[in-house]
């Protein structure tokens, strides 16, 4: 898509036009619509209850609130919810969400800004903007009673959807002038509660998706039904760059159900029926030869090797450099060597790939769960063959994100591409287990090379940390490689900055990147390069703190003496998971902190392992600091979430490749973590004000470097290759 021309054609159209096509289709989305506010404003002209963007309050005093990022299981919708309701003076019982499309959003020239929900960005991103909508509709709404009442704004109060004439009395409720205040120039200056103030923000109130998720109320995109609606099942090449050679389609043509065999691009094959099984069963009926390309022969050894041979490349992209690393390596007292490694992985998202799309040459709508309603209107429209403002996309609840749907939209553009093939007909696809395990985007793979220097007073004067492997930002957004560098690389280990800094203060170091970029496609994976150099760095550490003879937890300090947020976190851990004090028998602990995705993070693990060899995870201590807590019920619950997702990875997450393609097609050879393995989690949340920081990611990369280092001290082993499947612990 030509983003110049299909902006413009957007800002061509009118806003009435705009939601006379919106209202149009809000009446067919079964619930996942557009916004009732901007359907009903297309209806009533002036008489619409929307107050601005971000509040529809309706007669009976009811509240919508706007939430342009996405619900995936995270909290971000109650969490923005709480920040508009707190400006607003809301009454919390009265307000429920809705989610504006991405062609609203350009066509009223993106009234709710970036619409992307991944990086643990949906609140630290949106915080300024919501609280902001939620002030200037609460001063309108104020501004409109003072009006009507003929009386100084200033004499009037806001609280809980009521507002009040202070010396007389008087009392009106939003609902009666939203109206009026529809029609009112917004306010261009909005102060903000100090969140000290907060009454509804900063608490710990129930999430508002969580009735609906229980009662079976709540729509997922893999149960969509539309009037009308076909199904679809897909095969894609299994070798990533290979194609499709052949199929027979009259093989199925007569199988029950079956309506159209297609093929979807050069890689992909589809069966379309009257029910998804139908699909799937033809499809798996159909002769389909693949041309494997030039991948074919690619494996997890020969990938291992390309890695194993950037670690020692000349050339390198430099993401941390200060002091001479090399020099004071050469002349150290105690040099300290090794080298880890971290496997491809699958987001594994318990609902898979799907999206409905319905097709005619004037006008293509998807509904689907995305990460990304823009991204996914981006793809609706290329595959569409039709300008934006001819497409719109209506967002789901997933079931399941981590990234997987989030910068890459190829399966809607595959639902797209197939229903063009059936004009005016819906047609749903739902990707199988199998495929869905075949065709993600992988968690990116790397080795580290890591040499430390230590004086003879067991002091770090040096570093050096060669990562070799995979860029993320390469393999999707390529434009945005500058000289060799992939900054996202360098997640948790930059000099600097407010996203991810290295706390440790090490006179000489070192940190680069030899790129090198298997066949695999690569992904943004939750907690993304966060997760391996927490595991590099933290384990590493502790590697250096046996070999100075130094307690790990004083060693780190000591690095740590310029970090207070970092130390902080780290300190609260060892405290509260009793490190320095005898752990029950057969027990031992680790550590680990990072800072990443704006939040400072650390673990203790409490871990002990049979003379078997057998794991037991008994317990993690977390600490964050995000700087502000919007709902702190949901940040503990998204640490003990994180840990599952985390430690699922660090136990058995292992996709490997044979002949060019990815081994593992369902969760029978890519298992999750049981129930028996999960540990007991103690959250505790320690914001400590004047930042914003996210908190659905950075916990996950501790809970791998805590585990393995705990599982050192109980058994003598280092673990330097993840998942811990392939470890032998017994002791040493």
């Amino acid at each position: 898509m030509a983003e110049g021309a299909g902006m413009n054609q957007i800002a061509s159209l009118n806003r009435r036009g705009f939601l006379q096509v919106s209202a149009a289709l809000g009446a067919f989305t079964l619930g996942i619509r557009v916004p009732e506010a901007v359907a009903q404003g297309a209806a009533q002209g002036a008489a619409s209850p929307e107050v601005n963007a971000w509040v529809v309050v309706k007669p009976d005093d009811s509240i919508i609130i706007r939430i342009a990022r996405s619900e995936m299981g995270q909290g971000t919708l109650t969490g923005l919810a709480q920040l508009v309701a707190e400006e607003l003076n809301a009454d919390w019982s009265k307000v429920s969400t809705e989610y504006p499309t991405p062609g609203q959003n350009l066509a009223r020239n993106r009234a709710w800004g970036n619409m992307s929900t991944g990086g643990s960005r949906g609140i630290r991103e949106s915080h300024d903007v919501v609280r902001k909508g939620g002030a200037a509709a609460r001063m309108m709404l104020v501004e409109a009673a003072a009006r009507g009442w003929g009386v100084p704004v200033s004499e009037c109060r806001a609280a809980n959807s009521t507002i009040t004439h202070q010396p007389s009395g008087r009392t009106t409720t939003y609902g009666k002038v939203a109206e009026a205040a529809a029609r009112l120039t917004p306010p261009t200056d909005m102060p903000l509660r100090d969140p000290k103030d907060w009454t509804i923000a900063g608490k710990p109130l129930p999430r508002l998706d969580t009735v609906d998720k229980t009662n079976g109320k709540q729509i997922y995109g893999a149960d969509l039904t539309l009037p009308g609606m076909l199904n679809a099942a897909i095969r894609d090449c299994p070798v990533f760059g290979g194609k499709v050679a052949s199929f027979d389609a009259a093989k199925v043509a007569g199988m029950p159900g079956v309506k159209k065999v297609v093929q979807v691009g050069e890689t992909a094959v589809a069966v379309i029926a009257d029910t998804w099984w139908r699909a799937k069963t033809a499809l798996d009926a159909l002769p389909i030869t693949w041309d494997n390309g030039p991948n074919a022969q690619v494996s997890s050894a020969s990938i291992a090797e390309v890695l194993k041979a950037g670690l020692e490349a000349p050339e390198a992209a430099i993401g941390n450099r200060a002091g001479d690393a090399r020099a004071a390596i050469a002349s150290a007292a105690k040099r300290v060597e090794a080298v880890y490694g971290y496997p491809f992985q699958n987001h594994a998202t318990m609902e898979p790939m799907n999206a409905t799309a319905l097709w005619t040459p004037e006008r293509c709508e998807v509904w689907t769960p995305t990460q990304n309603g823009e991204a996914a209107l981006a793809a609706a429209s290329e595959a569409a063959g039709l300008p934006p403002a001819k497409c719109e996309v209506y967002k789901i609840h997933l079931g399941g994100g981590f990234g997987r749907r989030g910068a890459v939209h190829d399966w809607v553009r595959q639902a797209v591409e197939i229903a063009k093939q059936m004009p005016g007909t819906p047609v749903k696809l739902l990707w199988s287990r199998e495929e869905d395990m075949l065709h993600g985007r992988y968690h990116p793979i790397t080795q580290c090379k890591l040499t430390g220097a230590l004086d003879a007073a067991g002091n770090l004067t040096g570093l050096a940390m060669r990562i070799s492997g995979q860029s993320i930002v390469a393999g999707i957004f390529p434009q945005n490689i500058r000289d060799g560098r992939d900054p996202v690389v360098f997640q948790g280990l930059s000099p600097g900055g407010e996203e991810g800094a290295f706390g440790y203060a090490i006179p000489n170091i070192l940190i680069d990147h030899a790129m090198r970029n298997p066949h695999v496609p690569p992904g943004f994976w939750r907690g993304v390069n966060l997760n391996q150099n927490a595991v590099y760095v933290e384990c590493f550490m502790d590697e250096l703190a046996h070999a100075a003879g130094r307690d790990p937890l004083e060693f780190r300090r000591a690095l740590l003496k310029n970090s207070p947020k970092h130390l902080a976190v780290l300190n609260a851990v060892a405290e509260r998971g009793g490190w320095g004090q005898p752990a029950p028998e057969g027990r031992a602990r680790g550590l680990a902190q990072i800072m990443g995705f704006g939040s400072y993070v650390a673990a203790c693990a409490e871990v002990s392992v049979s003379p078997a060899g057998e794991l037991t995870i008994h317990k993690i201590t977390a600490a964050t600091d995000p700087g502000h807590a919007v709902n702190p019920q949901q940040i503990a619950a998204q640490v003990e979430g994180s840990f599952v997702y985390g430690l699922s990875a660090a136990l058995h997450g292992e996709c490997t490749v044979a002949e060019g393609r990815i081994e593992q097609e369902n969760f029978d050879t890519y298992p999750v973590m049981r129930m028996a393995e999960m540990p007991a989690v103690e959250a505790i949340l320690m914001p400590s004000g004047g930042f914003w920081g996210g908190v659905g990611e950075p916990t996950i990369a501790v809970a791998a470097p805590a585990v393995l280092n705990a599982i050192f001290a109980a058994t003598g082993k280092r673990v330097r290759q993840l998942p811990l499947k392939h470890a032998d612990l017994r002791r040493a």
